[in-house]
């Protein structure tokens, strides 16, 4: 794949959509981390969080206290090194909180948030390497699906 200084050298980049732009990138950048990487004029800018990249651009309209539509239909997973300090990071800077820091069966210890502009992430800390097969998973694995 072509290396270009103008995109992040990601496979998948999420677009989520915010009523107000710059207050959302200062609130993602507060509140769970994200490094600025490129802004666009004041409609779109690139984040950055560890190999992952997410784009916040121009066109929510959600009440920035209630969930969205969105948050009721997708969730923006992120794995991070330590679940509760980051949950702590994101308290103090007011995110709503629908999940505390919970260790699950599968070997992750993970909460959830909405962020200012009612989408929902998941912040996920392995604790854990678990066989799927011991908490009813079926690892499958597909070279040709989705290789390029």
């Amino acid at each position: 794949m072509l290396a270009n200084r103008s995109i992040p050298s990601v496979t998948v980049i999420p677009e989520l959509a915010y009523a107000d732009v710059s207050q959302a990138v200062a609130w993602l950048r507060a509140a769970f981390g994200f490094a600025e990487r490129l802004r666009i004029g004041n409609h779109r800018v690139q984040l950055t969080y560890g190999a992952g990249a997410v784009v916040a651009r121009d066109g929510g309209s959600a009440p920035r206290d209630a969930p969205s539509a969105a948050a009721a239909d997708h969730s923006i997973m992120v794995r991070v090194e330590d679940a509760d300090a980051h949950h702590a990071r994101a308290v103090a800077a007011g995110a709503r909180i629908l999940q505390p820091p919970t260790d699950h069966p599968f070997g992750e210890r993970q909460y959830s948030a909405l962020d200012i502009g009612g989408h929902a992430w998941t912040f996920t800390q392995s604790i854990a390497d678990v066989d799927p097969a011991s908490w009813g998973g079926e690892l499958v694995a597909d070279p040709g699906v989705g290789a390029s």
